[in-house]
């Protein structure tokens, strides 16, 4: 009798293990960043609402595979799901590049807006490409660092300005100010030679790189919001149960709307956190406001003319909502 009760818990057993699906979900940012820290509570939640039937292990910081790879291994299938920044992929399609298009949403409720007007054709794309959208997170705005006053977009002129991919070079050359080729690892040291004078950057990237030990005048202009995206293959996806398909879109609803929230919060904390330490918070003058719009209108154009008729009908949703 004990034999034969051993041998149907081992069958249970079995058949339990048989019955968890498992996925690996590689990102490249590092476990500590709020992104990723959102991603894993997605996973531990997945996990919980499903039972264990579900369990998907996050690899942090390349670990599984590269930042510049990770995209392309849940298109192909090689891990079932995964997140990466969106606008790292622009080189394969603009609509991708959307979101880091300068001074076109500067805010989150911008930010939000145009994500609901390039919703459609962006996940249209992803789909084509055998991948579905679980959720998407941006990033704190790109705003601007001087150690100067800048009341006008003339205070700019001549200087040097840092620039780190062809848009921020772009953003330099309509200022009329010297785009110089630096790195964010770099910046403490250009700024200490007077190597680079103004740049645009996250608040989060002031805090953690200690900008404000050299800069003093902080203009929260958020350029662009750039997102992250959490995807799953399709034909993963495709392979769950329907009601376990049905609490990982739950638990993803519940994720980006977190993460929408984390972003906007944390955002502000860095900000007050970069006046505790001397920088001078500054409201952007109406007259700069108009003149990075006019940037914006610009750069907004130069992406129309590469996106094409689907990026014109974006940016028409985005502009009448």
């Amino acid at each position: 009798m004990k034999k034969t009760m051993f041998c149907l818990s081992a069958l249970f057993l079995a058949s339990a293990v048989s019955a968890q699906t498992k996925w690996d979900l590689p990102t490249g940012y590092s476990a500590n960043s709020f992104q990723t820290q959102n991603v894993q509570q997605f996973a531990n939640e997945v996990e919980q609402l499903t039972g264990g039937k579900l369990k998907i292990t996050v690899h942090t910081g390349g670990s599984l595979y590269k930042a510049n790879e990770i995209k392309r291994a849940v298109q192909t299938g090689q891990v079932p799901a995964a997140e990466f920044i969106l606008s790292g992929s622009a080189n394969e399609n603009p609509l991708f590049g959307l979101d880091s298009v300068p001074f076109l949403a500067t805010g989150y409720k911008d930010a939000k807006r145009l994500y609901d007007a390039a919703k459609p054709a962006q996940e249209k794309l992803l789909a084509s490409q055998g991948v579905k959208v679980l959720f998407t997170v941006p990033w704190p705005g790109q705003s601007l660092y001087s150690i100067k006053p800048v009341n006008q977009s003339t205070d700019l002129m001549g200087s040097k300005m840092r620039a780190y991919n062809p848009a921020t070079t772009r953003i330099a050359q309509l200022l009329k100010a010297q785009p110089v080729t630096i790195q964010l690892a770099e910046l403490p040291q250009a700024l200490a030679t007077g190597g680079v004078q103004n740049f645009l950057t996250s608040s989060a990237s002031g805090v953690e790189s200690k900008l404000y030990e050299q800069v003093k005048y902080f203009y929260p202009v958020s350029a662009w919001l750039p997102r992250n995206v959490t995807v799953v293959n399709q034909k993963a996806f495709d392979a769950l149960d329907k009601p376990i398909q049905e609490l990982v879109l739950k638990a993803a609803a519940t994720a980006e709307q977190r993460g929408w929230v984390t972003s906007e919060r944390l955002d502000g904390e860095f900000i007050k956190e970069l006046g505790a330490k001397g920088m001078t918070i500054a409201t952007p003058s109406d007259s700069l406001k108009r003149e990075l719009a006019a940037i914006g209108d610009t750069m907004t154009a130069d992406w129309i003319k590469t996106a094409g008729p689907e990026g014109q009908a974006v940016i028409d949703a985005y502009r009448s909502r």
